[in-house]
């Protein structure tokens, strides 16, 4: 039998009977349902007080992720518009899923999987699909001593924690580090899921220290296309244990469950913030000058994390998170910076820099940070919802968002050295006449220590994650929309605009970077050489994983491994190998 070269669909003729779906509901022990969206009433009437209610929930990222027929993300301007699937598995263990797998590769559907739902590329839903939903596979184990299995006498016992692959950052958090007095490197926004930020690669806040999230799994279980489970770390099948610590999502298979090491708590975690105003363009790019010298000199370390953004009216603002230094200590790193603003003959004027700390058990605690620093975090809504669902005030505005450009560029730490210093200034200052460029210091790992640069060298991202500063992201979005829907759909023109902007901001700056790499969770849905731009000189190892354990493509996503053989729905296949 030759590779499948159609997927089906509703309506067509080999389109799975009612019989044949009620025995894999049957196989499933009934957790299989169609899939209704709660948007249908706005396609009816779409000015009335129930789509309104709709829209409103759409703010709410718990809502979004507890309703199979939504993600977090309405949709991208020309790319994508979030769609429901056919049917839905709410799978509660691996065997659902293996035998969702055989119902989808035996009857040639489209298969999608959907765990906190986060994907930029819109790879976690997929219309007329049949979608794997591990929302409920959310158990947190705490390992004292955890060994691979199969690895006895090969590694050493290391603390760890297992996780379903439903499971939310927010709430691992809350049991390692609240909890646990433990450290675990995930993501920074609380609602993402575990499962999808790992194989992705996967940043947080601290990753200059601890290196990426994959750069910590320990073993993984995963069922593969043809149906099969597997445990899978060093010691059985690495070749897929590696693949999946940043191979993608939904692409070389299911992730049930993944096991992560956890690392020594620092004893506080800490925050500065300020906005910096230049009076003109020369003053700002003096100020993007003298930012560039003090980051060589001060935020190339495995102290610092998080974000500074330089924006088109010639401010720049400063969230940057540390670790490893007190209060104190991260005030004496910035004065020098904040002195030389000072000076009147720079032109700047800032806010009051803050600087806080706290106790690093305390981070993720809802209740500690909701008493003594008000606003930082917003709570679920709907009635009845656990108390410990909490999302980030700073992250609100990325639930139910409609994109209209996203780029990512890593930046080599040589550009910050005096020699080429010049050259990453006057690309920075030459894009924010474009559009806001971010520069995310724990995006890129040059100034990691060894053990957090020599992990995440063993995983398929691009390489040049090792070697740079930062990652530049350069991105806009709008309100919920959904094209076609009267009353609520995209702005296209203000959105084109916004793309066509982003675009050239992201054109300017990528004219310092050689061969530019980009961070596959946060790439441009429209990359030309995305193979290249997501996993550089590891693409061709990740895709003989793919051809080994997926030889018939039964996981496509866009811009996946060995997606290039199917059409852009991934429907049709367009090139046998």
């Amino acid at each position: 039998m030759g590779p499948t070269q159609r997927r089906v669909r509703p309506g067509d003729p080999s389109w799975p009977s009612a019989q044949a779906w009620q025995e894999l509901n049957r196989a499933v022990e009934g957790r299989l349902s169609a899939v209704t969206s709660p948007l249908a009433i706005c396609a009816q009437t779409p000015a009335s007080t129930a789509c309104m209610e709709v829209f409103g929930r759409l703010k709410n990222p718990y809502y979004l992720g507890d309703t199979p027929a939504l993600t977090q993300a309405s949709g991208w301007l020309d790319a994508w518009t979030s769609a429901p699937s056919a049917y839905v598995v709410a799978v509660a263990n691996a065997n659902d899923v293996a035998r969702t797998i055989d119902f989808a590769r035996e009857h040639c559907l489209r298969l999608v999987v959907k765990g906190g739902g986060h994907s930029y590329q819109g790879t976690s839903n997929a219309a007329d699909s049949l979608l794997v939903w591990t929302r409920s596979m959310r158990d947190i184990t705490l390992h004292d001593a955890f060994v691979p299995a199969g690895c006895e006498g090969r590694l050493r016992p290391a603390s760890a924690v297992t996780v379903g692959a439903g499971a939310l950052w927010g709430h691992v958090y809350d049991a390692v580090t609240t909890r646990g007095g433990r450290y675990v490197q995930g993501g920074g926004c609380l609602t993402v899921g575990v499962a999808g930020l790992v194989q992705g690669g996967g940043f947080g806040s601290f990753s200059k220290r601890f290196g990426t999230a994959a750069a910590s799994l320990l073993q993984a279980e995963v069922v593969t296309a043809d149906g099969e489970v597997r445990i899978v770390n060093a010691c059985s099948h690495p070749d897929l244990f590696w693949g999946l610590k940043g191979g993608g999502g939904g692409s070389l298979g299911v992730v049930t469950s993944l096991t992560l090491r956890t690392h020594e708590l620092p004893d506080q975690f800490g925050l500065i913030r300020a906005t910096v105003k230049a009076s003109s363009d020369d003053a700002f790019k003096a100020l993007i000058g003298e930012f560039v010298a003090f980051s060589a000199d001060h935020l190339v370390s495995e102290h610092w994390g998080e974000t500074v953004a330089f924006h088109a009216d010639n401010t720049l603002g400063i969230s940057m998170l540390f670790q490893g230094m007190n209060q104190d200590d991260a005030a004496r790193v910035w004065q020098p910076f904040f002195d030389w603003i000072a000076e009147p003959a720079h032109g700047c004027t800032t806010t009051p820099p803050q600087v806080l700390s706290l106790p690093a058990r305390r981070l993720w605690d809802a209740g500690f940070m909701m008493q003594h620093l008000p606003g930082v975090l917003k709570i679920d809504d709907r009635p009845g919802a656990p108390a410990e669902n909490v999302f980030w005030t700073s992250n609100g505005g990325e639930a139910g968002q409609y994109l209209y450009g996203y780029t990512s560029t890593w930046l080599p730490v040589a550009l910050v050295a005096p020699a080429q210093r010049g050259r990453l200034i006057d690309a920075l200052f030459a894009s924010t006449r474009h559009w806001t460029v971010s520069l995310h210091f724990n995006k890129g790992l040059a100034g990691a220590p060894a053990d957090a640069l020599n992990a995440t060298r063993n995983t398929p991202m691009n390489p040049a994650v090792l070697d740079a500063f930062a990652l530049a992201i350069i991105a806009g979005e709008g309100a919920p929309a959904f094209p076609g829907m009267p009353g609520h759909e995209p702005d296209e023109a203000r959105g084109r605009r916004a793309a066509t902007r982003i675009a050239q901001a992201a054109q300017t700056l990528r004219t310092v970077v050689p061969e530019p790499g980009t961070y596959l969770s946060e790439s441009n849905f429209f990359e030309a050489d995305w193979q290249h731009a997501n996993w550089g000189s590891n693409y061709v190892r990740l895709a003989a994983v793919k051809r080994k354990y997926d030889p018939d493509g039964l996981f496509f996503v866009h811009h996946g491994v060995n997606s290039e053989e199917w059409s852009a729905d991934g429907f049709t296949r367009v090139r046998n190998r």
